[in-house]
């Protein structure tokens, strides 16, 4: 790997004796990593190695070709490099009770998702990404995740920042020169220079202040990037505690673990490093805000998105317990539905643009109601409302690329999908074909056949 003279030099300074076994590790393959869904899936136990970290997270020997999974686009699982599902652990530990989660810089879902799956039962997460196609991407990801306690938002960290004091929690998992993720893409190592090192630290200064406002006092700053210079870690955990008056929050973290801690100053950053850890390069550090600590979720505002509108006959009928969720649309005209015990979270100002939020119902196309993707992906769906027409591998992987399925349940009519018994899309039925309701954007887009069926053997919960 021929890496740029400037970083190969400023490693070596920092790393010591240790800089030739990290050297040596940048040559390794980059290992392979999943996590699972609760909700959805049972355990691989004595199946795959776990990653030490992370319940749900699992080592696997080989990239498979998940893309060819139906029962990963309907989110049994996640892939995501195994070093930064340490944000789960930190969650588990410092956060006991519900809270109300910002994670700023979301895209593509992997920290969305892991939050979701490591909270406290009542907790709701705002999902945001600034770049409107990354957000897009988030949006799907999420929804495919499944679960009703979560919104998916587009706005910049100084958008969000007029949300004053409504989040218990912000991760702020901020752009960075990425030289973490040399190993596993290479192309970053031609964008990394010392001038982007230092182009992202006034970027990431720029992000926590703007966003600043957002958390409470006494809140939790998860900051952490894929990189491993001081200047982007160590240096920005100082400005945290030293500029913003925080207060470290300090992790119990097993030895075995062999998590690196920080390389300058007293204030602590977990490193994990590629020879020590089996995954790329992550560091985190946590703060917590100056300020009265008030009890998590305590302070709420309004929302813009309309509640108490009134909704088609047979809408509500679609969810298995209509009565546990309030309703309300979307700028978009969706309907939405919302767990009671939880309220959407800010009055978002007209420059946040709501991609999604709870469950998304139905959404509307010309004067019909159109059954959403979401509501299947939820699992909340009330099994029976339409008919289902099951799909061998083949036509489920049609199906996802969008194709007309030659098969019906009935002649006409909205029905399912389902592949080895999950729900995984809409048809309207027309005669002797269904017509194909996969969201356009989310389809494979790849016409390889496979050759062989290798995929992750998850087991389905309730089924």
């Amino acid at each position: 790997m021929d890496l740029p003279d400037e970083f190969t030099a400023n490693m070596a300074g920092m790393l010591g004796e240790e800089f030739e076994p990290f050297l040596a590790s940048l040559s390794l393959p980059s290992p392979v990593s999943v996590r699972l869904n609760p909700d959805k899936t049972y355990p691989l136990d004595g199946m795959y190695e776990k990653v030490p970290w992370c319940e749900t997270g699992y080592y696997i020997p080989e990239r498979l070709p998940f893309t060819f999974d139906p029962l990963f686009h309907a989110g049994a699982y996640y892939v995501q490099e195994a070093s930064s599902m340490f944000v789960g652990h930190i969650l588990r530990q410092l956060v006991k009770e519900p809270v109300m989660l910002l994670d700023l810089c979301a895209a593509p879902g992997g920290k969305t998702t892991l939050a979701l799956s490591s909270l406290p039962e009542g907790s709701f997460v705002v999902s945001n990404e600034y770049v409107p196609q990354r957000a897009a991407v988030l949006a799907e990801n999420v929804i495919k995740w499944g679960t009703p306690f979560c919104a998916v938002t587009n706005a910049s960290p100084s958008d969000c920042a007029r949300i004053k004091e409504c989040f218990d929690v912000i991760i702020a998992d901020v752009p960075c020169s990425g030289e973490g993720m040399f190993r596993k893409d290479p192309l970053t190592i031609a964008e990394w220079s010392p001038g982007s090192v230092k182009a992202c630290v006034r970027r990431q200064r720029s992000i926590i202040d703007d966003v600043w406002p957002a958390l409470r006092p006494g809140g939790l700053l998860i900051y952490s990037t894929c990189t491993y210079n001081t200047a982007e870690n160590e240096d920005m955990a100082a400005y945290l505690c030293r500029g913003l008056g925080c207060e470290p929050a300090r992790l119990a973290i097993p030895p075995e673990w062999n998590v690196m801690r920080e390389l300058k100053g007293d204030v602590p950053v977990y490193r994990f490093m590629p020879h020590r850890t089996a995954g790329e390069g992550f560091s985190v550090t946590v703060v917590r805000k100056p300020g009265h600590a008030q009890p998590f979720m305590q302070k709420r505002v309004r929302s813009d998105v309309k509640g108490g509108v009134k909704i088609p006959g047979g809408v509500k009928d679609l969810l298995e317990t209509p009565e546990d969720y309030r309703y309300g649309t979307l700028p978009c005209g969706s309907i939405y539905a919302l767990p009671k015990n939880v309220s959407l979270p800010a009055q978002f100002p007209g420059n946040i643009k709501v991609l999604h939020a709870g469950i998304t119902v139905a959404e509307p196309k010309g004067r019909d109601m159109v059954p959403h993707q979401s509501l299947l992906a939820s699992r909340r769906y009330r099994r029976g409302a339409f008919p289902d027409i099951p799909l061998e591998t083949d036509e489920a992987l049609a199906y996802l690329r969008r194709e007309v399925l030659m098969k019906t349940a009935t002649s006409r009519g909205y029905a399912t999908v389902s592949y080895k018994g999950v729900p995984i899309g809409w048809v309207k039925q027309v005669g002797t074909r269904s017509n194909n309701l996969y969201p356009q954007e989310w389809r494979i887009r790849s016409s390889r056949i496979p050759a062989e069926n290798n995929v992750l053997p998850v087991k389905i919960r309730g089924i």
